[in-house]
């Protein structure tokens, strides 16, 4: 007999929704890490732009002790306005850096701290090391290759920490934040509000 496979249409459609929905996911990705690309930054000349300030650097709350993760993984808090992975490795040992993740800025804290000393990125498995926040290895994953080559390996910033009663204190520049911020000008939309961006 002359017998041929003739496939189910349900298997068919349920096969070109799952590629286009893969298709989907790796556009979006892609896109997410083109908009985090490195880009030329405009001279934003104009009378609103606030006045730059030195770094300051400054031991600054960040989580409670109590809030400490356990031994091989990490947690997220905010430092001077700055968002900083706590991590811990399997001695106890805590470690702080930036808290997101290169080229497309998940959280690290997301990620697993693991034995050889690194923390690894959850996405697409970027491992970072906990001492230095160099990379030791550059999106090793499938969709880590692809979406990872398309960028050269950049580190996440790592940070002093220590332990003051119930506080964990990451030492930060201060004023990072507001030096940032003054590249662009504010109260456009408030009528009230003076050049500088502050209030009557």
């Amino acid at each position: 007999p002359n017998l041929k496979y003739v496939p189910n249409s349900n298997f068919i459609q349920v096969l070109i929704i799952t590629l286009k929905m893969k298709s989907v996911i790796v556009a979006t990705l892609i896109g997410s890490a083109a908009a985090f690309a490195p880009a030329s930054q405009v001279s934003r000349g104009t009378a609103l732009n606030a006045k730059k300030t030195g770094p300051n650097l400054k031991y600054v709350p960040c989580i409670s002790t109590d809030d400490l993760p356990a031994p091989g993984s990490a947690t997220s808090g905010v430092a001077g306005g700055l968002a900083i992975c706590i991590a811990v490795d399997q001695k106890g040992a805590v470690y702080a850096l930036g808290d997101k993740c290169p080229p497309v800025n998940q959280p690290l804290s997301f990620g697993k701290v693991t034995d050889d000393g690194t923390i690894a990125d959850p996405v697409l498995g970027t491992k970072f090391s906990l001492k230095t926040g160099e990379v030791v290895s550059w999106c090793p994953t499938g969709l880590g290759k692809l979406v990872g080559g398309l960028f050269d390996p950049v580190g996440v910033p790592t940070y002093p920490v220590k332990a003051k009663g119930k506080t964990v204190e990451v030492q930060v520049d201060v004023n990072y934040k507001a030096n940032f911020e003054a590249e662009y000008w504010s109260g456009v939309l408030d009528a009230q509000g003076k050049a500088n961006g502050k209030y009557y």
